[in-house]
């Protein structure tokens, strides 16, 4: 009893020292976190701002009407008709007038102009507004990434301007990594630059972030003409294939179709994808096609005309 006593005298005698410096420890570690936050707030609120600012900046445009106008052009564009062409281009005119500084809005004036270039016309006027507005667009657009990343598909496909669309393609994936459009357009600049393997990397990274996007069929055409390049002909078939059910008439898929065919031997769906082609635009002759080739590398341009020819297309 007595040993007891002194233990409980001697702890006793203890806690106001231990409860002293444990007072003095939370008091420490309340300074370190009071610390910390102020160092954590410091850091991170310039970065906000910055953010902040950066967002405003990207803002595609100040004028609700002018958005209104280009949203319309956007669901014109995707119909993509000759016809829902020419109202999109219309559309996207407006909004350019609201706001003469919104980027977007030319870019896709621009592909509004490019469109008709690779299927029914051969317009050098068209050519040359469409490589302005595009150029435009870039300069305007330097934080725009949908700027941007048609601008630059544009001045590739209707400048043959290959390595600045590269740039302005690869900046804009910069900007937002995430933007489905960046993605595919980038790839279809990779199989114009000659880079059918990296342009199915793009393709398949586009598929992944919007499986259901209204660009998909453009997904699938990219990626036939790429294994076309390739020298992979059944895919090729397939992704054309593919994209021939959401859209019939869209001369590129076919063109693989027919051309992929003849190559493989299968003569008979080669001739069917002619006689469709030459329903859609009768213009279309392999003397026109050497006209608007768009490839940078001959030997693709060479096995493409190759296939027309074995498929029957006229000179």
């Amino acid at each position: 009893m007595r040993s007891e006593r002194l233990e409980y005298q001697i702890l006793g005698c203890a806690l106001p020292l231990w409860a002293d410096r444990f007072d003095g420890a939370l008091e420490d570690i309340f300074d370190l976190q009071d610390q910390l936050s102020a160092m954590i707030v410091g850091a991170i609120s310039p970065k906000l701002e910055q953010a902040e600012i950066e967002r405003a900046r990207r803002k595609p445009t100040e004028s609700l009407h002018a958005y209104d106008y280009y949203l319309r052009g956007m669901a014109s564009f995707h119909h993509g008709s000759r016809k829902a062409l020419a109202q999109a281009l219309e559309l996207f005119k407006k909004a350019i007038q609201l706001d003469p500084g919104f980027a977007s809005a030319y870019a896709m004036a621009a592909w509004c102009y490019s469109v008709p270039l690779s299927f029914w016309t051969d317009g050098r006027e068209e050519a040359r507004e469409a490589e302005r507005l595009a150029r435009l667009a870039a300069r305007l657009g330097t934080d725009d990434a949908t700027a941007l990343c048609v601008a630059g598909f544009v001045i590739a496909e209707i400048a043959h301007d290959f390595d600045t669309g590269m740039a302005m393609v690869s900046r804009a994936l910069v900007l937002n990594p995430n933007l489905v459009t960046a993605w595919f357009l980038g790839g279809w600049v990779r199989v114009l630059n000659g880079e059918p393997d990296v342009a199915i990397e793009h393709f398949a990274h586009a598929e992944r972030l919007s499986p259901f996007d209204p660009f998909i069929w453009a997904v699938h055409a990219g990626i036939a003409n790429a294994h076309f390049f390739a020298g992979r002909d059944d895919q090729a078939l397939s992704a054309a294939e593919h994209c021939l059910r959401d859209m019939p008439n869209y001369l590129p898929a076919l063109g693989i179709v027919a051309a992929s065919s003849a190559l493989t031997g299968a003569t008979d769906r080669a001739r069917k994808a002619i006689a469709r082609i030459r329903e859609v635009n009768p213009g279309w002759c392999i003397s026109k096609i050497k006209k608007r080739i768009l490839y940078r590398r001959s030997e693709h341009i060479a096995r493409l005309i190759e296939g027309f020819r074995k498929a029957g297309l006229p000179e």
